[in-house]
Order: structure tokens, then sequence, then C-alpha cells
């Protein structure tokens, strides 16, 4: 069962994400241009076409989440 402080946590987690998200603006926006470029027409986004960007952004959440808990 999950105790009454799990919800708050979570609440508290969320709250930062657009903190977070901004310090990674860069990452974002290069991960999204790479979607709209392999997604132009009819075309399916596909596993792996843009895990490098990928890669950036997350790593760029985890090292500011990580900046923030400090």
């Amino acid at each position: 069962m999950s105790g009454p402080n799990v919800w708050s946590r979570t609440r508290e987690k969320i709250r930062h994400f657009p903190e977070l998200f901004a310090q990674c603006a860069g990452e974002a926006a290069g991960y999204g241009k790479c979607v709209a470029a392999t997604t132009t027409g009819r075309q399916e986004l596909r596993k792996d076409l843009c895990a490098k960007e990928f890669e950036a952004l997350k790593t760029c959440f985890t090292n500011a989440a990580k900046k923030r808990a400090k």
C-alpha cells in the first residue's frame, strides 16, 4: 500500500518539471526537430530514428533533476 506521503512527493516532483524542462530547452528543441523532420508527410516515427537526440534530452533531464535534488 502507498502511504499518504507518496502523493505529496509526486506532486512536488511534478511541480518542478517546468523548471527542469526549461534547463533542457536546447535538447528538447533538437529532439522535436528530429521528430518533426522524420515524420514529414505520411511517415511514421520509428524506434531509434532520433535516439541520439532523445539520449541528449534524457541526460539533460537526469542531470537537471540531480542538481535540483541537492
